[in-house]
């Protein structure tokens, strides 16, 4: 296959041989001869180099992508959007590519959080879409921008009603949201655990993430354990 432009960079940048065979084995769901094998910091100043050059306007039309380090190139360029209707259209554009927790997890589009009241709908659409990496997205997205001033009981509930214990890394991820709970909004987030309304499983990983925090006290930690199934 010829590369082009922007695969011939990322080879370019690639870090050492040891960093690839991590990021196989921690992505183990993505073909290991499609990761390229680049540190996170490198790819995002790559993304920013995008941005200034306005190299990035042909690069996003360029879906789907071959390798793993395009899409999370991809997710990176966009996290930088600064106009909202546009952050919104090439999201849904990208998130049907998206096959792997470690793209959707830095997938954060920054403008978001100036629009939270709109983004809602479209993180309803996102929860309810069946697919694995489209659900935790939205998960993630309530996780980012909805867990501090635009708190409302009502989004743990969206959280649990989407939850999905066939979908691995829907669970772990509504585990991750519900430890960030925890450490941000621990009177509603205790009734949850203490109510037992998560599966077994995603129950224990949330207090197991949660005694891991140091945004959870102590005493909280200590009551958190007592509930573990």
């Amino acid at each position: 296959m010829a590369l082009n432009s922007f695969q011939k960079h990322l080879f370019e940048i690639r870090s050492d041989s040891d960093y690839r065979a991590l990021q196989q084995k921690i992505i183990p769901n993505v073909d290991p001869e499609l990761i390229i094998g680049i540190r996170t910091p490198v790819i995002r100043d790559y993304a920013k180099e995008l941005r200034k050059t306005g190299e990035y306007k042909t690069f996003i039309k360029k879906l789907p992508h071959h390798y793993f380090e395009e899409n999370m190139l991809h997710a990176m360029i966009l996290n930088d959007e600064k106009d909202y209707d546009t952050a919104v259209l090439e999201t849904e554009r990208l998130i049907p590519y998206i096959d792997n927790w470690a793209v959707c997890d830095q997938f954060v589009p920054k403008v978001f959080k100036k629009h939270t009241d709109d983004l809602l709908k479209h993180i309803s659409s996102w929860l309810g879409s069946g697919e694995e990496y489209e659900i935790r997205f939205g998960m993630k997205m309530l996780m980012s921008f909805y867990l501090d001033e635009k708190f409302k009981p009502e989004y743990m509930e969206m959280v649990i009603r989407s939850d999905r214990t066939d979908l691995t890394y829907v669970s772990l991820m509504t585990a991750w949201y519900f430890a960030t709970a925890l450490a941000k909004q621990y009177d509603a987030a205790v009734k949850v655990i203490e109510a037992k309304r998560l599966d077994k499983k995603t129950h224990n990983k949330a207090i197991q993430k949660a005694v891991e925090s140091f945004r959870v006290s102590d005493e909280q930690k200590a009551y958190l354990k007592t509930l573990k199934i």
